[in-house]
């Protein structure tokens, strides 16, 4: 099995979180030095010229970054109006946040239901979210807030401008049977 693909295969999923040598040692079954060795393989790999990702150790974490001397293309990325339309799931996501903060990706993830890895990078890339410290949970996630540009895009003085939400409306205290339906059934014996 070619590690170093397995390697790179685990750096893409672990995402913005990054991994720890530690676990990328448990994970791969391999020793320190190892570990270490196929590191410092792959990071050549990125290292070349033609090559438009590099491994970078921030934090205690070691993950997959863009290279610096790009920096005006991913800008340009950025800036384009056509790519700074918001998604439906980035108006979820920012929404979560915004009534929720300071909140890690697994507990948007619960609340939507679905991955919110993607989404929360590109609202990092085009400065709406930004990491605000780690979580006391375990694995000490990363923990997001709203930024400034989030109140200028949407027209905000502060947070406190949000409208509210009255929860009242949907929360039922009147017990219901869930699996009631407005169809009867039939009785088979009387066909």
């Amino acid at each position: 099995m070619n590690l170093k693909g397995v390697l790179e295969g685990i750096l893409f999923v672990v995402g913005d979180e990054g991994i720890t040598l530690n676990r990328l040692c448990e994970i791969m079954n391999l020793n320190i030095d190892e570990a270490k060795n196929l590191l410092k393989e792959l990071k050549a790999t990125y290292e070349q010229e033609d090559r438009g990702i590099r491994i970078s150790y921030l934090g205690d974490a070691f993950k997959l970054t863009t290279k610096q001397v790009h920096k005006e293309y991913y800008e340009k990325l950025i800036e384009d109006k056509e790519t700074n339309l918001l998604s439906a799931q980035a108006l979820e996501v920012l929404a979560i946040v915004a009534y929720n903060q300071p909140i890690t990706r697994i507990e948007i993830d619960e609340m939507r239901g679905v991955s919110s890895v993607h989404v929360i990078r590109k609202l990092l890339a085009k400065g709406l979210l930004k990491e605000s410290g780690k979580s006391t949970m375990p694995g000490r996630p990363n923990l997001y807030k709203t930024t400034s540009d989030f109140l200028d895009y949407f027209g905000l003085a502060s947070l406190n401008d949000l409208p509210t939400i009255d929860m009242s409306k949907y929360t039922d205290n009147e017990e219901k049977e869930l699996f009631t339906s407005i169809y009867k059934e039939e009785d088979i014996e009387n066909e």
